[in-house]
């Protein structure tokens, strides 16, 4: 007797968590049940795929081969899916997005609501990420497309430049140089008060490696791990920050400060899976993007 697309679900399952028990958990099923269907489906291949002799259950070098190719039939036939559900007039469907977390302050409304406007019976869902992990769920085919910047990615994955997007000192009306036009040298921020995002946004390490670069230590006054607070707390406050451009752009409470020299510029990318089917919906959701930047003024990218 041979397997069932199930069987392979059930062996991905006890790979990912270590453990029949909570596999079984994960699957909503006996553990006895999933001990059973592992058994048969090792019978039927020939090969002992699971090592269970130790404290944690693990693939032995033949699980290791087999599951490699199993996930990827796991994916193309989840593409086989869409693709059979995929309507061209998109009357209906739906697009898995994720951005990296600076995008949901200025990029993702504008963009969802074109969608939205265009085809409304889309379902959108949008998830915010590190730029690696996005690059991760694309492989694994858990996304259609990410909002991320350019560099060096992971093999698989294809990356479209979209616009440039520059950094800069943002005010609040509170903040002395609100009014300022002319630039400010960046030496003149070594010691002052400043909001940044934390250090795990990628943004923060950019900010960080310029201010080595120039010499110049400010004194981080505020740190949060959330766009929305940093942005309050400039408002509220004499303290300034160092944020994309945009942001002081589209809010009326925020002023943008020039700097000296000005903060190296980042270009910015849609990414997808290399070869990955794209559904209508991904396929308007690119064409929309690209319509919308070129209407919007922001610098091309390289």
């Amino acid at each position: 007797m041979g397997f069932e697309l199930r069987h392979l679900r059930y062996l991905l399952a006890v790979a990912e968590h270590g453990s029949f028990t909570r596999a079984a958990e994960s699957l909503h099923i006996s553990q006895p049940t999933l001990s059973q269907q592992i058994r048969q489906m090792e019978r039927v291949v020939g090969a002992q795929l699971l090592d269970r002799t130790g404290r944690a259950v693990r693939l032995t070098d033949a699980g290791e081969a087999y599951l490699h190719y199993a996930r990827r039939a796991l994916q193309e036939l989840a593409a086989a899916e869409r693709a059979v559900h995929d309507v061209a007039d998109l009357s209906r469907g739906s697009l898995r997005l994720a951005v990296t977390p600076t995008f949901t302050t200025y990029l993702i409304g504008p963009l969802a609501g074109q969608l939205h406007a265009c085809h409304p019976h889309i379902s959108l869902s949008i998830r915010e990420m590190t730029q690696d992990r996005i690059e991760s769920a694309l492989l694994a085919d858990d996304l259609d497309l990410g909002i991320a910047f350019h560099g060096s990615h992971l093999p698989g994955i294809t990356a479209e430049n979209l616009f440039t997007e520059t950094l800069g000192l943002v005010v609040g009306t509170h903040h002395p140089d609100t009014d300022r036009t002319a630039p400010l040298p960046v030496r003149e921020l070594e010691g002052r008060p400043l909001a940044l995002l934390s250090s795990h946004f990628v943004t923060r390490r950019h900010i960080d490696a310029y201010f080595d670069r120039h010499r110049t230590t400010p004194h981080i006054a505020v740190e949060a791990n959330s766009i929305h607070a940093v942005t309050e707390i400039v408002r509220r406050t004499p303290l300034a920050s160092v944020l994309p451009a945009a942001i002081a752009r589209d809010h009326s409470h925020l002023r943008p400060v020039p700097l000296d020299p000005p903060l190296p510029e980042r270009t910015v990318a849609l990414l997808r899976r290399s070869g990955a089917y794209q559904s209508a919906a991904a396929r308007a959701f690119v064409r929309l993007t690209r319509q919308w930047v070129a209407s919007s003024g922001y610098p091309a990218s390289p």
